[in-house]
């Protein structure tokens, strides 16, 4: 405790607790919505076509990578939403098909117009995170601040349209909600979460914060409003327990956070059959 102590008097360390905390609790509301939508992969592809999007700012040689990454990221949840509905190429064929091709792509202009001379730690970090979340500056703390109060905002304002749109996609058509705009409304916070999410987890690791509190929430309530509770804290929870942890022990923080993810998802499931 007294070492943690020490560092927490370390601006970088404080601003990445505040950054860690955030993402986590917009990453974990939505997982509830997604989980239930059986659309849980969707974060994995929009991951991989950030990690193209941050291939491109790099050849680009822009300074500030969300300002391709978002943008890309956003464009390619819309593309997934659309080329989802198309009866010839299903939801889990179009993700596939978008993320394989962005990864891919991605790594090739990684290669072919390299940034540094250790291409092999450079893809390394953006895959799997790295000490980034530790060395945030105080323009990046607000850009996350702004963006996940808008998440936010977003999903209390449209709490009601987001409940009916996950369970009875047909019967709130027929009560009058628009669910191709709400479903607009969810892919496109979904690459917002990812694109602040890979700062703290890397590009492979996002996935795992929006699935796992969920799914441990899952474990220990039946209703839609006590597993979104319950996610939030959890995945909050976990999420300054693994930056607590990899702070600690010199850990990779995005591995640190999802070890700790895992771990309340076995202790969830161990309650489950005690409750």
């Amino acid at each position: 405790m007294e070492r943690l102590f020490t560092y927490l008097q370390y601006p970088f360390v404080r601003y990445a607790l505040i950054v860690g905390v955030l993402i986590a609790l917009c990453s974990s509301l939505l997982g509830v919505t997604l989980v239930l939508k059986r659309f849980s992969f969707i974060g994995d592809g929009l991951s991989h076509v950030a990690f193209g999007g941050i291939a491109i700012a790099g050849v680009l040689n822009v300074s500030n990578d969300m300002l391709v990454v978002l943008p890309v990221t956003v464009i390619s949840a819309v593309l997934l939403l659309r080329t989802g509905q198309n009866k010839k190429i299903r939801g889990d064929a179009a993700i596939a098909m978008i993320s394989v091709a962005a990864l891919a792509f991605g790594y090739l202009l990684m290669n072919m117009f390299p940034t540094s001379s250790n291409l092999s730690g450079d893809v390394c970090s953006t895959l799997f995170g790295s000490t980034s979340i530790l060395t945030l500056s105080i323009r990046e703390v607000w850009l996350c601040i702004v963006l996940a109060a808008a998440v936010l905002a977003m999903y209390v304002l449209y709490y009601n349209r987001i409940f009916a749109v996950t369970f009875d996609e047909s019967f709130a058509q027929a009560c009058g909600t628009k669910a191709d705009r709400y479903n607009l409304l969810i892919a496109v916070i979904t690459a917002v979460i990812i694109v602040l999410a890979m700062n703290l987890v890397g590009s492979l690791l996002c996935s795992a914060l929006i699935i796992f509190p969920a799914l441990s929430a899952m474990r220990l309530y039946h209703s839609f409003r006590n597993v979104t509770i319950a996610s939030a804290v959890l995945g909050v929870v976990s999420a300054l327990a693994g930056l607590i942890l990899a702070i600690l022990t010199d850990l990779p923080v995005g591995s640190a956070i999802v070890a700790v993810q895992v771990l309340v998802f076995g202790i969830c499931c161990i309650l489950e059959k005690h409750i």
